[in-house]
């Protein structure tokens, strides 16, 4: 596979290798229009054109990956299912969701960001923990 080289920030490197151990993650990975960059523990940096990506992977079962009602994570922080520590959690299983409404939150970069429901339905699994930390397109739940 052929793959450009291309200039890599490097304040970005170092950001994404603080958040690769602040959260305990093995990879992490973000992108910007059509180019990609991946940051492992194995010190391996990737820099590539978004059409020659490889794919993102899910670290939860494949069938929940392929579920068409998981939402997934949209990026890499720590997740929180309730909008303040000891508070109710935004949703449980078996809880009846409106498009739009907040399923949870996930801290990235020192920012909360709340992540809503894309369809109504119900909620029949929820496969993270309150303050686990989470990779892009990792399965958070499955909204039926």
């Amino acid at each position: 596979m052929f793959k450009r080289k291309i200039e890599v920030d490097p304040e970005l490197v170092r950001e994404l290798s603080r958040l690769l151990e602040e959260n305990k993650l093995t990879e992490i990975e973000v992108q910007k229009g059509d180019q990609r960059v991946r940051v492992s523990r194995g010190g391996n940096v990737h820099h590539v054109a978004a059409a020659q990506a490889p794919a993102v992977t899910a670290v939860k079962p494949a069938d929940a990956a392929e579920h068409p009602g998981t939402v997934t994570s949209p990026m890499v922080g720590t997740v929180y299912r309730s909008p303040q520590p000891g508070a109710k959690p935004f949703v449980e299983e078996g809880a009846q969701v409106r498009e739009g409404e907040t399923l949870l939150i996930i801290e990235a970069m020192k920012t909360m960001n709340a992540i809503s429901a894309p369809r109504a339905g119900t909620v029949t699994k929820v496969m993270i923990e309150d303050g686990q930390p989470v990779e892009f397109g990792e399965p958070l739940l499955i909204i039926e």
